[in-house]
């Protein structure tokens, strides 16, 4: 059963910072820059795991959104990582809703196939359900 918990709270210490990047990890605003400030987001990596945090690069190194092709096959690669990493916790972040531009319809159905070490935003569960 896929958890939930709400936007703009902070995971537990034990769990994993998922955030929406850019490809150059320049995290300096939105939740990029408090996986940097609070999770140990490092500079120059926007992709994958870095510190107690996961990188979903949504945007590009010019700050360009990324087309959501290339966000999904990003998405997936952090749902096989998450899969592959069973013992962990990930507390997913509303990925490319912030600064990216994306909306919620656009994004949350990549995160279908999440494990069940995910937690997800709660502003996703309703959509989730009806996917259902």
């Amino acid at each position: 059963m896929v958890q939930y918990h709400t936007d703009h709270t902070l995971p537990a210490d034990s769990e994993i910072f998922v955030f929406g990047s850019n490809l150059k990890g320049i995290h300096t605003a939105g939740a990029a820059l408090l996986a940097r400030q609070q999770f140990g987001a490092e500079p120059g990596i926007g992709m994958g795991p870095t510190g107690r945090s996961y990188a979903i690069p949504t945007e590009t190194g010019s700050f360009k959104p990324r087309s959501l092709p290339e966000i999904e096959k990003s998405v997936n690669d952090f749902i096989e990582y998450a899969g592959k990493n069973p013992a962990k916790k990930f507390f997913v972040t509303r990925v490319g809703c912030g600064l990216a531009g994306y909306e919620n319809h656009q994004i949350l159905p990549m995160f279908r196939n999440c494990p069940q070490n995910c937690s997800l935003p709660k502003e996703w569960r309703e959509v989730f359900e009806d996917m259902a």
